[in-house]
């Protein structure tokens, strides 16, 4: 089972890179921007009361798989989707649909995942990537985070597709039954612009958008005095991992959906997204400021409330970076 004609592309996030690999194989050419701007994927929440390992959550893209539906749903794409109730279900229903010729999109976490290096293997369960095919019993794997194609045994393979933990892969297995041979992009992007707005500016509760960077901010400032010095520092590290660590993170997406936005100025014809993509490209850059400062505090160990008091202002500018932002994208 050996599917020659897979053309695997690297990309910087796996939900958007596997659509564009698996639209792109089937004839559907849309680049990982395009895609990630579509599906809607830029996002902020701060969860305190969701925690994972007893760290408070937080996100910068939408929750996984809904950059994946949104795709599919604006440009007329038909997906089968699986999940099993035991490995061996699901690694015959893979082999079945791989013997086919199709390449499956799989959800997967990353500690399982054999040609990751040590150091980057932690327990993350929302991980996409493509098996393509499979020879002398190794599965061919297209992760579009890797530079190039790679192989996995199917043993590291069923661990990473039912691996315990939230959120449960459970073998979720995906792949188009019908591609559309020519795609309209004008208004699926004007929808994924809306749908990004919306979201960042519009949703009324306070840990969601703009409104939560700044709740994040101020949470921020009192670390100190409200969780003591290791939490603090445990606290702001998980801010930066979920930042510039899983997948692509605060910064990264914003450069990616900057990307999207120079894409569009040329396909509808309006050069001021060109120039609001490099507005978003300083707000990127504010976010990897706020990383490296944020991450010399965490290593000094040092629970000063200068020092957060400093991070939270400079969270405080990327809301408001964020927030002049897309309001000007709304009136677009």
């Amino acid at each position: 089972m050996n599917n020659h004609q897979f053309r695997h592309t690297q990309t910087a996030h796996c939900e958007s890179g596997v659509i564009s690999n698996l639209l792109g194989h089937h004839g559907l050419k849309i680049s990982e921007p395009m895609a990630f701007g579509i599906g809607a994927g830029i996002f902020f929440a701060h969860l305190p009361f969701v925690k994972v390992n007893g760290v408070p959550g937080t996100t910068y893209r939408i929750w996984p798989g809904a950059i994946f539906q949104r795709v599919c749903k604006r440009l007329g794409v038909k997906m089968e989707t699986a999940k099993f109730s035991s490995p061996e279900k699901g690694m015959a229903a893979l082999d079945r649909v791989v013997a086919g010729g199709s390449p499956v999109g799989l959800l997967s976490s990353v500690y399982y995942l054999p040609y990751f290096p040590p150091s980057y293997r932690f327990h993350f369960n929302a991980h996409n990537l493509v098996v393509y095919g499979k020879r002398d019993d190794q599965y061919l794997v297209s992760d579009p985070v890797m530079d190039t194609v790679t192989e996995i045994d199917p043993d590291s393979l069923a661990q990473a597709r039912f691996a315990k933990g939230f959120p449960a892969p459970k073998g979720k297995m995906y792949y188009p039954v019908h591609v559309p041979g020519k795609a309209s992009f004008e208004k699926p992007i004007k929808e994924g612009i809306a749908q990004t707005c919306h979201y960042m500016l519009k949703i009324p509760f306070p840990m969601f958008g703009v409104k939560g960077i700044r709740f994040l901010a101020n949470r921020v400032k009192d670390y100190p005095e409200k969780v003591g010095e290791r939490k603090s520092a445990l606290y702001l590290g998980n801010v930066i991992r979920m930042q510039e660590e899983i997948g692509t993170g605060g910064a990264g997406f914003r450069f990616v959906y900057a990307a999207f936005l120079q894409e569009s100025a040329v396909l509808l014809n309006k050069p001021e997204l060109s120039r609001l993509a490099t507005e978003l490209t300083q707000a990127g850059d504010l976010w990897r400021n706020f990383a490296f400062s944020a991450g010399r505090v965490c290593k000094s160990r040092s629970a000063n409330n200068v020092s957060y008091k400093e991070l939270s202002e400079m969270l405080i500018q990327c809301a408001a970076a964020e927030e002049t932002f897309f309001k000007k994208l709304a009136k677009i």
